[in-house]
């Protein structure tokens, strides 16, 4: 997870006081989301008890629940308050029929940008792609030692939710009508376009090769960037005091190909249920309180971390410390997940190193793409 930990355990230290029969021990797992299933996919094939509650990311939840690693909790979410959360969440966290985690908090791509130098330029946020490189470069030739565009291009997770907002953006997709179609004209032209912000156009420097969220963060966080990126998380750090930017930083939605609807890639983490814990009774009570209103609420504020719950973005003492927080439900409304199949870590496995491989120059995008093909589809006849 991303951002400031220490208001979670003040809500573990709460939950507690609030259930004296009750201790919570909290570990926190690396930052990298492949060391965390790593770790996860290794303890519960041993059907380790060490742990009993666990944060999953949105794209676990098929895989670890087909595995028969996580407690069907359907009966403390019943049908009718499953529309209470968005959509995507919901459906990542339903397994035939059943309900395996509760969507603790939302993510979406967006764009953040410096309001202060688009305003100084002239410049208004932009719709498509073009438009942002054409105000990069116009505000980088004028601010010396300010990149245009900073994201995530690292080899990992990060980069295929990245790549896929560049698809998804032009109309393009990875599985379409149940059949392969990652090496389509139009996700040529989106990877080629993710090239060219490097080498072509020069808005993004070639260290985005190396960075992650929390990298790049550090980027625009020091006033180096026009654009960025990332998750909703980063807003709460730029409004602290001491940052160079507070009160500097714009937020939107992502910008798209001309033609087509901006897409951001649905992120987020669940609350699920070890099978094998000991203690289900007391995990059900703690993951019912860690998803209440009030804890989402308070997240929101300290943490940055938005709410599952669609009510909580009519919430006035949130809109008022985030005024772009009404806006994001229109971005989480339509925001994609990933392949929804328990063989999503396998398809990542292969998208990662062949798109890595186009942003280094070793490969050109319909080569990547093809590769991808073959090996995904042979991912998938395994499913049938």
């Amino acid at each position: 997870m991303l951002g400031d930990l220490e208001p979670i355990k003040k809500l573990i230290r709460r939950f507690e006081e609030e259930n004296p029969d009750i201790r919570v021990k909290d570990e926190t797992l690396p930052a990298e989301t492949g060391e965390q299933h790593q770790f996860y996919v290794i303890n519960l094939q041993g059907k380790s008890s060490d742990f009993d509650v666990f944060a999953l990311d949105v794209i676990w939840v098929q895989e670890f629940a087909k595995a028969g690693w996580l407690r069907d909790i359907s009966h403390i979410l019943p049908p009718e308050r499953r529309d209470e959360f968005f959509q995507g969440p919901m459906n990542v966290s339903t397994y035939d029929n059943s309900v395996y985690a509760i969507p603790w908090y939302i993510d979406a791509g967006v764009l953040y940008y410096r309001k202060d130098l688009l305003e100084k330029h002239g410049f208004s946020p932009p719709k498509t792609w073009y438009e942002l490189i054409q105000i990069a470069s116009e505000i980088t030739r004028n601010e010396p030692g300010t990149y245009g565009f900073i994201w995530q291009g690292k080899q990992y997770e990060g980069l295929v939710c990245n790549v896929l907002e560049y698809i998804w953006g032009n109309g393009g997709d990875i599985i379409k009508n149940g059949h392969v179609a990652i090496d389509s004209p139009e996700n040529q032209r989106a990877l080629t376009l993710m090239r060219d912000l490097i080498y072509r156009y020069g808005v993004t420097p070639e260290l985005v090769t190396t960075t992650i969220e929390d990298s790049a963060r550090h980027i625009f966080g020091k006033g180096k960037a026009v654009f960025m990126r990332n998750w909703p998380y980063a807003w709460n750090l730029f409004e602290r005091y001491g940052s160079p930017i507070k009160g500097k930083v714009g937020v939107s939605p992502l910008p798209s190909f001309p033609g087509h609807q901006s897409v951001s890639t649905l992120g987020g983490w669940q609350l699920g249920i070890n099978e094998y814990s000991k203690h289900p009774e007391e995990a059900e009570r703690f993951i019912q309180f860690f998803t209440s209103y009030e804890v989402q609420k308070t997240l929101s504020l300290t943490v940055g971390y938005k709410p599952t719950l669609k009510k909580l973005y009519e919430d006035r003492d949130l809109i008022r410390a985030q005024p772009f927080t009404a806006s994001l439900y229109v971005v989480f409304e339509h925001a994609r997940p990933r392949p929804v199949t328990p063989f999503y870590m396998m398809i990542s496995q292969v998208m990662q190193p062949e798109f890595s491989a186009v942003l280094s120059r070793v490969k050109k995008p319909e080569q990547a793409l093809k590769s991808a093909r073959n090996q995904i589809e042979f991912i998938l006849s395994a499913e049938e």
